[in-house]
This record gives structure tokens, sequence and C-alpha cells, in this order.
């Protein structure tokens, strides 16, 4: 029997994820390996994450899911490799499955899920070509419309954030003709964590069933904002401040229209939502956060039912 492959959106009713591990990441990288300006900032002050922490982090997020009903799947362990973040290496929209072409030093975390490809129904795999690049987190799907964050300056090669190019936008437009292609031009740091938005969706989450956080300087055309704005309407959108930014305060993660996990921290934000009707399910994991990622990033949907 096939895995039930069905992501129309980021808040219906979750069914299955596949839920990074923290398990035997080997030792912290070098100053100059680092993925991500948080990272790097961490490096630097000697805060960087212990595996420990970041291991009982996620593990109460299982718990979470396990809690409502979610089947949770795990990637196979790589020994000394970071395997945290599954949002990047694949992503789901309908129902199929887009293996990302990621950074090569990542390449061998796909691996780690082959298990679960390997139970999909083969023509719902998709392999984009080469000169495509595109990573899950800049990938969001919002019923009739699939938003994508992108960066298309020619400084892109330099740029160890700039994960979505050019021509992942044209290659999602074409593989997905019936959705409306909505691609936001994001700004990018190496050094600077004040100043990058890695993915879309450290910039911008769709919540409930027609809300919204947003970072709006991640952006950068302001009518990008203006249109998220419009789109949602301005009393149904959260404006979050720089310091969540680095918090990753975008970055939650919808179990249902009605229920969303949110990191503890955040607490102006948590407030908000709850204000809103959503139940909110607050976890620590403040840890992970400290590697440019959070909850979104830490996890690849394959099922919500409707």
């Amino acid at each position: 029997m096939y895995l039930t492959l069905n992501i129309q959106n980021e808040t219906d009713p979750l069914k299955s994820v596949v839920l990074g591990i923290a398990e035997d990441q080997g030792p912290p990288p070098a100053l100059e390996q680092a993925y991500d300006p948080n990272s790097l900032m961490h490096l630097k002050a000697g805060t960087y994450p212990k595996e420990a922490d970041m291991i009982a982090e996620m593990e109460n997020l299982a718990e979470v899911f396990k809690k409502h009903g979610v089947t949770v799947y795990r990637p196979e362990l790589i020994p000394g490799c970071n395997q945290i973040f599954a949002r990047d290496i694949a992503f789901v929209v309908d129902d199929l499955w887009v293996l990302s072409n990621i950074l090569p030093d990542r390449a061998e975390e796909t691996n780690a899920i082959q298990y679960l490809i390997d139970q999909a129904q083969p023509q719902s795999i998709v392999i984009p070509p080469e000169q495509v690049h595109v990573e899950g987190g800049d990938v969001m799907p919002w019923n009739e419309y699939l938003f994508v964050g992108v960066y298309a300056q020619p400084d892109y090669k330099n740029k160890i954030t700039a994960r979505t190019n050019a021509a992942a936008v044209d290659f999602l437009t074409e593989l997905f003709p019936h959705k409306k292609v909505k691609a936001f031009a994001l700004e990018k740091s190496n050094t600077d964590p004040y100043a990058n938005a890695l993915h879309l969706d450290c910039c911008f989450q769709p919540i409930g069933r027609d809300m919204a956080l947003i970072y709006p300087p991640g952006f950068t055309h302001p009518e990008d904002v203006a249109w998220i704005s419009s789109f949602f309407g301005p009393d149904r959108i959260f404006e979050i401040t720089r310091d969540e930014l680095v918090m990753m305060g975008c970055n939650v993660f919808s179990i249902s229209p009605s229920v969303v996990v949110s990191e503890s921290r955040l607490v102006r934000i948590n407030t908000w939502m709850r204000e809103m009707g959503l139940e909110v399910e607050e976890v620590s994991y403040q840890e992970i956060a400290k590697q440019g990622g959070m909850l979104r990033c830490s996890t690849l949907p394959l099922n919500r039912a409707q």
C-alpha cells in the first residue's frame, strides 16, 4: 500500500509528517562551514546548541504530534550528519513529492528518507533538473496559490543563504499549472541574522484559515508586503519584530486550522494567536532555532486531510 500524499495548504488537519532527528550530528561546524548567519552568530558567541538539548526538544515535539493523532516518521540515522531540517530536503504539494536540489554538502540527507520515498507511488516523485535550486522552506502551498520565496540577484552564487532561484519559480509554475504561483523576493545576508530571511517561512507563515505572521523587512519589495496585507486583511496579519525574526518567530507549524505549535518564548506572538481564537501548543525549541530554523523547518508534512 502506497503512502498517501496530500498537501493543499499549511493548516488542514495533519495526518502524517516527517520530523527530523538531532542525534549524532558530529562536532559543531567551523565558522567557515556555517550554513546560515544564526549558526555563525552562536558559534562565535560560544552558545551553539548542544546535541542533547536539541534531541530533547525534537522528542517533545514528536509527543505533541502523537497527542494529536499524527503519524510521525523519522529519517534514518546518518552518523555525523545534521538531519534536523527535514523541510529543506523535500516538500509535498498536492500529491507530488518534490525532492529538493539542496547544498551539495547536504545531499546525503535525502538518502535518510529514501525508505519513505520508496513507499510512495513512483509517478508522484519529482526530481527537478539540475539548474533548479529549491528548498521546501521557500515553497508554501495555500489552496489555489503556491507562494515561493526566491533570490534572483546577480550575486546568487555568493549567497549561501540563497536557496531557491528564479529557475525554480519557472519550474513550479510548469509543474503546477492549476496553481497561481506567487513569488516573493527575499533579503539575504551570509553574516547578519537580523538582515536575513533564509527561507520564506522565516519571514511569513499563514495560520488558521485566513491569518498570517509576517516580518516585512524580510521582503525585498514593499509591494509584496502590501499584497499579503491586502490578501489576508491588515487586521488578520501580525508583524513580528527584528528580535523575533532571529528567534524564528514566523516559523510556527500548524497541526490543524485551530491548533498551532509555537516556541514558548514567543509570548507576544502566542498571545495574539490565542486572541485570534487559535489553540497554541507551546514547546521549547530555542536550541534548534540557533541553527536558523525552527518548527516548520524541521517538519515535512506528507498528508493533510481536508
